[in-house]
């Protein structure tokens, strides 16, 4: 019976260990004590769990434009804070502010907040407290 016990117990250990390891930090590739802003047009959207991408096209100073993936935080916490799938729409220019750039040097970033097209600002995740 203490064998069993033991077994069962080191089985649900091990389970629940793996769960806590495969949720990231955003702090692990996103340097969260550095905040970007971006303004560009819209080119896709992925609302899907775990997380929702979004991505823009930003020019920089000379004009030279670079695809931009921003990760948002997940849909039922953007849902919860007023975001609507249909309000990111292709093509629309957008702002989002507060965004922690990829600590790799590409162009990728997470949260912030988005202003849309029609001047509205939604939560789209925080580097800093959502983990």
């Amino acid at each position: 019976m203490t064998r069993n016990l033991v077994v069962t117990a080191a089985v649900a250990l091990v389970l629940g260990s793996v769960s806590v390891l495969s949720h990231h930090s955003a702090a692990a590739a996103y340097d969260t004590s550095k905040k970007i802003t971006l303004q560009g047009k819209v080119t896709k959207l992925e609302w899907q769990n775990p997380h929702v991408f979004y991505y823009l096209d930003v020019a920089d100073a000379s004009g030279r434009v670079t695809n931009w993936s921003i990760e948002a935080s997940t849909p039922n916490q953007l849902y919860r804070n007023g975001w609507r799938k249909d309000d990111l729409k292709i093509g629309e220019t957008v702002t989002v502010t507060g965004s922690s750039p990829a600590r790799n040097g590409l162009p990728k970033a997470y949260g912030g907040i988005l202003t849309l097209a029609d001047g509205r600002k939604v939560f789209s995740g925080s580097a800093a407290t959502d983990q």
